[in-house]
């Protein structure tokens, strides 16, 4: 496991104290991760998790030794993409024109989902939980300083822009031979937020 300090630990006692990973389970940790980003990338969060293990050079109790199920292999993978976002909506939160800013992180939610096949699906199901929640309050962040300046209408909630984003990616990825969908659903979107 990754802690939120980057290193990776493997599970300790019954105390539930964590120790540094073995360096050979590092090395097939972070392979997994590698193989993971690939093969989601080329064939979506439902690919085969045999797959994965077989191109990281382990065998599957190997990957579910590190990662239970398969939510918590994307959980894992997208750790680095949400680590871009919510340092991304930071350096927003300063921004002289709430809304655009608000608009601009909704588009690179939108940009980070459709990367992978089946991500849109996932953060709509809550089963990548660990990368929603944060995303959730960072925009709730940006939203409420957007709404203080009267740019965003008062009813629109966190929850609302989070499932319209999603709804756009899955939409995106449905028809990925126009490009331009995204960015046409958001503006759409957008005319609904002003007061």
């Amino acid at each position: 496991m990754t802690t939120s300090t980057g290193t990776s630990t493997e599970a300790g006692t019954e105390t539930g104290t964590a120790r540094p990973m073995r360096a050979d389970a590092r090395r097939n940790y972070e392979r997994l991760l590698v193989e993971a980003r690939a093969a989601f990338a080329e064939h979506g969060t439902d690919a085969s998790l045999e797959d994965i293990a077989r191109r990281a050079g382990v065998g599957i109790g190997t990957l579910y030794r590190h990662f239970p199920n398969r939510h918590a292999l994307m959980n894992a993978v997208f750790q680095e993409a949400l680590a871009t976002l919510l340092e991304r909506s930071g350096e927003l939160a300063s921004a002289e024109q709430p809304c655009a800013a608000l608009v601009e992180w909704l588009r690179a939610i939108i940009t980070h989902a459709g990367e992978y096949r089946g991500v849109a699906r996932a953060l709509m199901s809550a089963s990548l939980s660990q990368c929603s929640v944060p995303l959730r309050e960072a925009g709730a962040q940006l939203l409420a300083r957007a709404q203080e300046t009267g740019t965003v209408r008062a009813d629109v909630s966190i929850d609302d822009l989070m499932q319209l984003t999603n709804a756009i990616a899955l939409a995106a990825e449905q028809a990925p031979d126009d490009p331009d969908l995204p960015d046409r659903l958001l503006t759409l979107t957008l005319r609904g937020l002003r007061p």
